[in-house]
């Protein structure tokens, strides 16, 4: 094949090109084929000539196949084919006989056909290859009450009498007595019709997968569980674009950060995987009343239905169901309406639940074969919102370091709840144009816009992880008001910047130095030698707080700290006084005779001997706001 950069216009719409790609006998090399000149047609701008020139030739080899399997069929008896009335092609199935009175089998014992394998016609007509897995699932049509239905059910339900016989709860006529044989039949039909029946690649993941981005590109299909099929179908392009295009346009005139910043952060969550970015939060905090959900249905608005039954999710599921959705969802963002509402579970491990999303990967957990179920995964934007920041709820600096937040001020909207209906019945439209946009541009001008944002972002004093996930979401700021709502209403850098948080707030061992300096100024008299009756501490000597080794190690397990951490690096930063080999971080200190190991911790500056900190340097009290 000629290579795809030398491909024009006109010759990717050849009859040479696509006879081709339709002649290769491997499916899955031929929809690799057919996604890559795809593209390339994309930046050729004839897409649209390429899908209707595509869909031609599939149209074609299905008569073909069609025509030539009618000649075959024609010497055969009717016994060795199924001859169901409806929208089926008739199919091999050897010695069964199969009509709408039912499967039936000659019983060689008896001389009849009694052999019962279902009541109704019932028949294999597509397979279904997981592209994650490699598992297959089948497709199976069935006729009751004279009108044919289709169900998608894991192979390995159909290859088992006894886990066959759950497809009773669907409407199939199948129990223990004739399920064995009904096992039979659907295997004898796929096997006898091998080269009829497609193979149908699939996948329980939404995004870009394999150079195509689900649920728009119609090559790879979903196959999901049933469980999380609603958020799937949510996802769709319903109601008027137009207006929704006017009615959030005119919500991004009134200039508020919170509704630019969360559209940007929604339309971001694409870019994460194909920039090379990680998962994190964009979290809209406020009093409550200020619009933060009706922002949050805003920016669901751009890919699904906002409702809440819908496409937004809470916290009052389990972190197993929050992770199976991330997994589905993939490169989709996940939206996550209320952090207050959250079940006991969740509660009791809120900090390990965000830190485990923002890792970008579910727990390996094994099945009851005593193998290792797939490993959940994803690379998104999670956006949620709350009365309180979701780093309040959150110590470990690696957590708060994928976290931007944004306070939500009074009155976000003047109508909240014309807003909420207005996207509950247009939604999806402009989801779907952003994707689009990002393959008629190519990943190449993406990256160079969103690198050009990350040099303007760099800043020592900054911390790195957020400013990579803040330029993706000015990336994703720019395109969509460059080509889908085209009214120059861009997040500014100065605005920008606000959100990120500085590295000294953000360091763990920062926070703990602080933690402990405040614990002494809390507690005097575990310091005073004068105090009795209360359980000490320590001592504070020549600037240092002198503190017993077991006071300090429980200090730093009740703030959340680890204690070898915070030790290493107050030693490397000369806050602490070390044993004179260096090994050790604590010292010897004599308490009435009696040697303790204790950690000697610098005190600040301004801190003094008694563990005060002093807030006037001339001395003068302030006033205070009462009498």
């Amino acid at each position: 094949m000629v290579p795809l950069k030398e491909l024009t216009a006109e010759t990717i719409l050849s009859k040479e090109i696509l006879t081709e790609v339709f002649d290769q006998e491997d499916e899955l090399f031929r929809a690799e084929l057919l996604a890559s000149l795809g593209l390339r047609a994309a930046e050729l701008r004839v897409k649209t000539e390429f899908r209707d020139m595509v869909s031609a030739y599939k149209r074609i080899e299905k008569e073909m196949k069609r025509q030539e399997r009618d000649r075959k069929s024609q010497p055969c008896t009717l016994e060795q084919w199924t001859n169901f009335s409806g929208p089926y092609d008739n199919m091999q199935c050897k010695q069964w006989i199969a009509t709408e009175n039912g499967i039936y089998l000659n019983n060689p014992s008896t001389g009849y056909t009694d052999v019962l394998a279902c009541y109704h016609p019932i028949l294999p007509v597509e397979r279904m290859k997981n592209l994650e897995t490699g598992e297959e699932q089948i497709k199976l049509a069935y006729k009751r009450n004279g009108r044919w239905e289709e169900i998608i059910v894991p192979k390995t339900m159909v290859t088992s009498a006894n886990r066959i016989v759950s497809l009773s709860g669907r409407g199939i006529a199948v129990t223990s007595e004739n399920a064995k044989y009904l096992v039979r039949y659907l295997a004898d039909v796929e096997n006898a019709n091998e080269d009829h029946i497609a193979v149908q690649y699939s996948t329980s993941k939404l995004g870009w997968i394999r150079g195509g981005f689900l649920p728009y590109d119609t090559e790879i299909v979903f196959d999901g569980d049933a469980r999380y099929r609603q958020i799937a179908e949510s996802i769709a392009q319903v109601g008027s674009r137009n207006k929704w295009y006017e009615y959030v346009t005119q919500l991004r005139r009134t200039c508020r950060m919170e509704i630019k910043f969360m559209l940007a952060a929604s339309f971001s969550s694409v870019l994460v995987q194909p920039l090379g970015g990680l998962t994190y939060f964009v979290d809209l905090w406020g009093d409550t009343e200020g619009g933060k959900s009706v922002a949050t249905m805003v920016a669901a608005s751009v890919w699904a239905n906002p409702d809440e039954s819908a496409y937004i999710k809470d916290y009052k599921g389990t972190e197993t169901g929050l992770e199976a959705i991330c997994d589905l969802l993939n490169h989709l963002p996940l939206i996550l309406d209320d952090s207050s509402k959250k079940n006991r579970k969740i509660e009791d491990n809120f900090e390990g639940l965000v830190y485990d999303l923002c890792s970008g990967k579910g727990k390996t957990r094994s099945n009851k074969e005593l193998g290792l179920n797939r490993e959940n995964h994803w690379k998104n934007c999670i956006l949620t919102n709350g009365e309180r920041p979701l780093s309040s709820y959150v110590t470990q600096g690696g957590a708060i370091n994928r976290i931007l937040e944004i306070e939500c001020g009074q009155r976000v909207f003047d109508d909240p709840g014309a807003t909420a209906e207005l996207v509950k019945r247009n939604y999806g439209h402009a989801g779907r144009e952003f994707v689009d946009v990002l393959k008629d541009l190519g990943w190449d001008k993406v990256r160079e816009i969103q690198q050009g944002f990350l040099r303007q972002l760099a800043d020592d004093d900054k911390m790195q992880k957020q400013s990579l996930s803040l330029s993706i979401i000015l990336t994703a700021d720019k395109l969509a008001t460059d080509y889908l709502f085209k009214d120059r209403q861009y997040i500014s850098l100065e605005e920008a910047r606000e959100v990120l948080v500085d590295r000294d707030e953000l360091s763990d061992n920062e926070r703990c130095y602080q933690y402990v300096l405040d614990k002494v100024a809390m507690n005097p008299a575990r310091f005073d030698d004068k105090v009795e009756n209360v359980e000490k501490w320590g001592t504070i000597e020549n600037g240092y707080a002198i503190i017993y080794t077991t006071a300090f190690t429980a200090l730093c397990k009740e703030g959340g700290f680890s204690r070898a951490s915070f030790l290493s690096w107050a030693n490397r930063k000369g806050l602490l006084q070390a044993e004179a080999g260096g090994k050790k971080m604590d010292k010897l200190k004599s308490f009435k005779g009696n040697k303790v190991r204790c950690v000697f911790l610098k005190l600040n500056d301004n801190t003094d001997k008694d563990g005060f900190i002093k807030v006037n340097e001339d001395g003068v009290q302030e006033t205070l706001p009462f009498n």
